[in-house]
């Protein structure tokens, strides 16, 4: 992948950047080419005073990399443009101001498919960068198909799931499947260890075959995720051991996590690792929202740190990475891990990864936290990448969603 993430912070006084479909917070901000589809973008600035804040496009790679593009070549209308829409925070004891606008605007359209950089800046200097948020346009030249299985390997078949995949390409002309094309395998929205897929298994005419047991395609299944509901800061959620109202922000205090390996798995609907900015009492959550300081805990075996490991919250309230945003840190005092994060009013969805100190971060596992089951209900999101000979970028021609509770087969 490419060096820096696209999903970045810069500016510590902007908190809750999402970036998804219109009106769907559970959602991949896509939009195919030359369409009607929007995308809302919305962020908060605890400085509370409103400031000029602009926005521009970045055409990529497949890999993040920026694509060797003039953005007069893949912007129709102006290159940068600045964010008009802002509302003071009302009813919250913590001030902010709310940014939002609908992307793309008509001054500003992208003109070709793949994957964009959306770079939000101050007073119109790119070098006052505040954060990044990914973004795909597809032009859909072909139909990707899914199905998840059990591997055939023995010591996986019960703890991972395989996604085979088909792809039609229909009238495009592919001379070099390795060369011009990449397909993309993501998990629940986590991007980090995700690895591209560059030759087909088979080619059979019109149609090409992923089916193999590598790591590309086979994933451990983990278990479905932990939460917590902090919609309401006056009525506490069944996960809330307390809420300490005599600061601000205030504090919330959820109920410690445990190791589930050892633990039969047992079906029950979560969000996958997606939160929702919510409120079960205020008309508008994005300006009326509050925001706490949020205590998780998660205890270890006998009270000791997990043995050469390094422990991770994983989930969109830590960008959905594993690095400084979403370790843990172990209190050797009390023997347990714990973690703080600033959020606002909403639900969230989260899990537990683990990985070797000073190992690769594709290597993080659920194992030691979770345990895997193959029953285990995932989301899974399919990119097929697709470069001309003599391309400049990687275009985005093909996309699908499957979800492991619909598609899953046994051997």
């Amino acid at each position: 992948m490419a060096q820096r993430a696209p999903d970045q912070i810069y500016m510590s006084n902007i908190k809750t950047p999402v970036l998804f479909q219109q009106n769907d917070q559970f959602s991949i901000p896509i939009i195919r080419l030359q369409s009607s589809d929007a995308l809302e973008l919305h962020f908060d600035d605890l400085s509370g005073v409103p400031k000029n804040y602009f926005y521009s496009f970045q055409l990529c790679n497949a890999d993040w990399t920026p694509a060797m593009l003039n953005p007069f070549d893949y912007i129709s209308g102006f290159p940068q443009n600045r964010i008009s829409m802002y509302r003071v925070s009302s009813v919250a004891l913590t001030r902010y101001v709310h940014y939002q606008v609908l992307l793309p605007e008509k001054n500003c359209i992208p003109t070709k498919s793949g994957n964009y950089i959306l770079k939000v800046f101050l007073d119109n200097d790119t070098s006052k960068l505040a954060f990044t948020k990914r973004l795909y346009v597809l032009d859909e030249k072909v139909t990707v198909g899914a199905g998840i299985t059990q591997p055939y390997g023995s010591d996986i078949m019960r703890t991972h799931q395989k996604i085979q995949v088909n792809v039609g390409t229909k009238d495009l002309n592919i001379l070099s499947p390795g060369q011009q094309t990449k397909l993309l395998i993501v998990q629940n929205n986590k991007y980090t260890g995700a690895g591209f897929i560059t030759q087909p298994t088979f080619i059979r005419g019109k149609n090409f075959e992923y089916s193999t047991e590598d790591v590309q395609q086979v994933f451990e299944a983990g278990k479905e995720y932990r939460w917590v509901d902090i919609r309401s800061f006056r009525f506490e959620s069944d996960r809330v051991v307390r809420t300490d109202k005599s600061t601000t922000p205030l504090t919330i205090v959820v109920k410690p996590d445990f190791t589930r390996n050892d633990q039969r798995n047992i079906f029950y609907m979560d969000a996958n690792g997606w939160s929702t900015t919510a409120s079960t009492e205020l008309i508008n959550p994005w300006w009326q929202g509050d925001y706490a300081n949020v205590n998780f805990t998660y205890i270890p075996p006998g009270l000791k740190p997990l043995l050469n490991k390094e422990l991770y919250m994983v989930g969109a309230l830590t960008g959905n990475r594993i690095g400084d945003t979403s370790k843990m840190e172990f209190d050797a005092l009390v023997g347990v891990y714990t973690k703080t994060l600033l959020l606002k009013q909403g639900f969230y969805n989260y899990t537990y990864l683990t990985k070797d100190k000073g190992a690769p971060l594709s290597t993080s596992s659920f194992a030691l936290t979770d345990g895997n089951f193959w029953e285990t209900e995932n989301d899974y999101t399919i990119f097929y990448y697709y470069r001309t000979l003599g391309g400049r970028h990687d275009e985005l021609i093909g996309f699908a969603k499957v979800n492991s509770r619909n598609q899953l087969r046994t051997r």
